[in-house]
């Protein structure tokens, strides 16, 4: 939470008294929230990919602060290049990062949640969970795979007072895309494939989400009586999304005749 929508949320959070217990790799860039709020700002310093780490960290807020009302899962990078550009490294990292470090906080905290008889989960995805690009196939397996695993939560927990959001934002204007982004090491040969260097480039154009404004709807949603289980930030995000459903959906209505082909008749 120490850039982005982490911050953003963490930060207008404390300015409404609520207390926030956030986790950084380092608290450099938090150290104006931790001198201004050290009573309700619980900063503790963790890496996502290190397993035991999140359920230590869980363990230890949820016994030090009794009730946790919200778990917000925000960890994660973008990482840019085809398939064949990407090293079994950054493989192994962006999934340990985006998919596994999330499915472990949100795993970790449902004993907790269930046992005080509800909460609310938010997990950061992306309008990328639901439209794929070429050159961001790893950043899109990662986030396809939340968002399956948060469905599938949401439905096993509502009966326990458990909710579950799946926030999907489109392009905005934070570290994500101008600072923590990752780029493989490009071939020659996807050259066609690069345009995602200019959107990186923010001489080239800023995206048009805002930070502060995103940051506060996720805030307001976990007030709302029924919020939806996905939330689409960006008017563009909406848009392609959209398009890219309905495609899907014409898609399969070509199958019908494929598809009933494969049941057994006569029974």
């Amino acid at each position: 939470m120490s850039s982005g929508f982490g911050y953003e949320m963490t930060k207008q959070l404390l300015e409404k008294g609520d207390v926030v217990i956030g986790t950084v790799r380092n608290t450099t860039k938090v150290e104006d929230l931790i001198q201004k709020y050290p009573v309700n700002f619980d900063c503790r310093i963790l890496d996502v990919t290190d397993v035991a780490a999140v359920q230590q960290t869980v363990k230890e807020s949820f016994e030090k602060h009794g009730k946790i009302d919200v778990v917000v899962s925000n960890a994660g990078y973008g990482l840019f290049g085809c398939a064949e550009e990407l090293s079994d490294d950054e493989i192994n990292h962006i999934i340990a990062t985006n998919l596994t470090g999330s499915i472990q906080l949100i795993k970790t905290s449902l004993p907790y949640l269930r046992k005080q008889g509800g909460g609310r989960i938010i997990q950061l995805s992306s309008y990328g969970g639901q439209v794929a690009y070429p050159a961001n196939s790893m950043y899109h397996a990662t986030k396809f795979g939340i968002e399956g695993f948060c469905e599938a939560v949401a439905q096993e927990v509502a009966q326990f007072n458990i909710g579950v959001t799946i926030v999907e934002p489109g392009g905005a204007r934070t570290e994500f895309r101008y600072g923590s982004a990752k780029v493989a090491n490009l071939m020659d040969e996807y050259e066609s494939c690069h345009g995602f260097l200019n959107m990186l480039d923010a001489s080239k154009g800023l995206a048009p989400g805002d930070p502060a404004k995103m940051a506060q709807r996720i805030i307001e949603s976990v007030d709302m009586e029924k919020a939806p289980l996905r939330m689409v930030l960006g008017s563009q995000a909406l848009s392609a999304t959209i398009e890219r459903l309905k495609e899907r959906i014409a898609d399969y209505e070509t199958q019908t005749e494929l598809a009933t082909s494969t049941d057994i008749k006569g029974e």
